[in-house]
């Protein structure tokens, strides 16, 4: 079988892992708010993989006593050969809980995609403040609730664990706190960043500037109370580079799809840009048709909500694998 000829170039443009390639391990010592440029706290090589976790410190939002601060995110990672017009894929090789708790938050100016927030006065009194302290089961991979008020009194979930945010520093001298998401990745909240995934971020900077954290045990689609089952994670990663390849948004693959992060408000234009985003992709590397892959997408797409809380709403859209050209046995 042969091959789509495009792919087969975007294959020979990806920096391969060397016989240099290493594993580091990174233990974090502080996070940062926002996304931009600073200097990094680690410098490594295309095809680097990298053994960390996310940041936490005591008395912070995970811990189970009191709603303490956010610790921030971790970074920035300069990956050495990264400029303006490449792509960062990053693969996230392990995600795991490393704590038994989970917290998440739910407070009268907080964010919410159902009720009014800091950003949407309505009539109605805002709902009271409330924390929800979840028990997490890493062997069973399960979290566990307690419900006192309702006829359940408990409840028990498989977990989901994902990264609420990845990120490269944006264009420019642009400044992000850690809530926003957009071109530059962020606070997408998006479950399918998780074990398996891969993610392609366009590079703005030299070096690319990668930031993470925001560990989600498990995530609903729209994040509607504004927190998912907030906690601390390890995480391996290992860093490539497509060099010389420009992508608008961020893209995320896994066994099962292909996928564009479109982010901004309205909604329609977040579903909007990641469309418009992965029939850009399947045109450019997959050698569909334009007007072929806008039909085909619009019977099997998926689309996930991803957040509808954030400054900027996430949606996910997604093509099937199956259907993308077959590959060489």
């Amino acid at each position: 079988m042969k091959r789509c000829p495009f792919a087969a170039l975007l294959s020979l443009l990806v920096l391969p892992v060397t016989a240099t390639a290493q594993t580091v391990k990174y233990e974090p010592t502080a996070g940062v708010q926002t996304f931009a440029v600073r200097p990094p706290v680690l410098k490594i090589a295309p095809g680097t993989t990298v053994e960390t976790r996310t940041f936490t410190r005591p008395g912070d939002y995970y811990d189970p006593n009191k709603a303490g601060p956010w610790p921030g995110e971790v970074g920035p990672f300069y990956i050495e050969g990264a400029a303006p017009g490449d792509t960062l894929v990053v693969r996230i090789l392990k995600l795991a809980p490393n704590g038994d708790i989970a917290i998440s938050n739910v407070t009268a100016t907080s964010i919410s995609g159902v009720a009014g927030d800091s950003r949407t006065r309505m009539l109605n009194d805002p709902l009271p403040s409330r924390r929800f302290v979840w028990r997490l089961d890493r062997t069973r991979m399960t979290g566990t609730l307690d419900l006192p008020s309702s006829a359940s009194k408990r409840i028990e979930v498989p977990l989901r664990p994902m990264l609420g945010r990845v990120a490269v520093a944006p264009a420019g001298e642009e400044e992000f706190g850690g809530l926003w998401p957009g071109d530059f990745g962020g606070n997408l909240d998006a479950s399918d960043v998780a074990q398996g995934a891969t993610v392609h971020l366009p590079v703005f900077h030299e070096g690319a500037l990668f930031y993470y954290g925001d560990g989600h045990a498990l995530q609903g689609d729209g994040e509607i109370v504004g927190s998912g089952l907030e906690t601390t994670m390890d995480v391996t990663f290992r860093f490539e580079l497509i060099k010389g390849k420009r992508i608008r948004w961020p893209r995320i693959e896994n066994d099962e799809y292909i996928m564009v992060a479109g982010s901004v408000r309205p909604l329609i234009d977040a579903l909007r840009i990641a469309y418009v985003e992965l029939i850009d992709w399947l045109v450019a590397d997959y050698g569909f048709d334009k007007m072929d892959a806008y039909q085909i997408a619009s019977q099997v797409g998926v689309v996930r909500v991803a957040n509808v809380v954030d400054p900027n709403y996430t949606v996910i859209a997604k093509f099937p694998k199956k259907l993308l050209p077959p590959r060489p046995n």
